[in-house]
């Protein structure tokens, strides 16, 4: 029954955004149904005292920035070994915030209709306009945000997972730092048997940004890249999945600077350790083609 799906959430922050963070939890605390209990990560950051009406709040403080995967990792340990204290985790980012009351219930009866349903990601909007970037619609044909699917991969800081996904595959890539983990995730946990949604009734807000405003980003982006398909492709389709990633680099047209540091990423990727290699199933290669992102692009 959904109302005995236990629900906690993760909140991941620097602590540079106190008042983005206390009216983030606010929004959790008006969650309908049971109460929510929430685990504050200060990813090398130091975290005040969170007094919420309503709402159970835990901190880790880490001693340094161990980046997002990893951070979001000590959450998510911090309801026991893979989260098996709630039976559904939120992870949600620090300057977001849950416009609607019933997300929390709606996820809970996503879950308990579908036993096979392993992750939801929600429609990230942004606060002042309403609208959607198609980068925040975790599918090709990103046209129409509204449009809820079966996708292949979810959006970091506005989802949630069933913790049965991380006793089973694991969690995050620590080593990624930034970008890329939830594909990583998510093409296990598709391997394993699960099914990924997108839900357009589930909204996060959101200001919208560029991803390229982290300093890291293209090093990272190109890093990841690698990593990714080094440790989850069938090694036929890895030279394939990056040729094509790097045609599309290249037609975006980078600046100077950023494409030194996409290719430097590049051979970054190739020349250091990406973790254990578990190449996925050929019929999940099938599955996700089916669902519209064949692992080639």
């Amino acid at each position: 029954m959904p109302e005995t799906i236990k629900v906690g959430a993760v909140v991941l922050t620097m602590g540079n955004r106190p008042d983005e963070v206390r009216a983030l939890l606010e929004s959790v605390a008006r969650q309908e149904g049971a109460p929510i209990e929430v685990v504050v990560v200060g990813n090398g950051s130091p975290l005040p005292a969170f007094d919420v009406p309503g709402l159970t709040v835990r901190t880790v403080e880490l001693p340094e920035n161990v980046g997002i995967p990893a951070g979001r990792n000590v959450g998510i340990e911090a309801f026991g070994p893979g989260g098996r204290d709630v039976d559904v985790l939120l992870f949600l980012d620090d300057d977001g915030l849950l416009p609607r009351t019933d997300t929390a219930r709606l996820c809970r009866e996503a879950f308990a209709a579908d036993p096979r349903l392993g992750i939801i990601t929600f429609r990230i909007a942004d606060p002042e306009t309403g609208t959607t970037q198609r980068r925040h619609v975790p599918r090709l044909r990103a046209s129409d945000p509204m449009r809820s699917s079966r996708v292949t991969t979810f959006l970091g800081g506005a989802n949630a997972v069933r913790t049965a996904v991380f006793q089973q595959v694991g969690g995050l890539p620590d080593d990624f730092f930034y970008a890329h983990e939830e594909t990583d995730l998510a093409w296990r946990a598709l391997d394993a048997g699960w099914m990924i949604d997108y839900r357009s009734d589930m909204v996060l807000h959101h200001p919208a940004t560029a991803p390229s405003r982290h300093a890291v980003y293209h090093r990272m982006v190109a890093r990841n890249r690698v990593w990714l398909a080094r440790r989850n492709l069938p090694a036929v389709l890895v030279p394939v999945y990056l040729g094509v990633w790097m045609l599309l680099t290249l037609a975006r047209k980078p600046s100077g600077p950023a494409l030194r540091a996409w290719f430097g990423g590049f051979r970054e990727g190739w020349k250091t350790p990406c973790g254990p290699r578990r190449p996925m199933k050929w019929r999940t290669v099938w599955r996700l083609t089916r669902l519209g992102r064949p692992p080639v692009i």
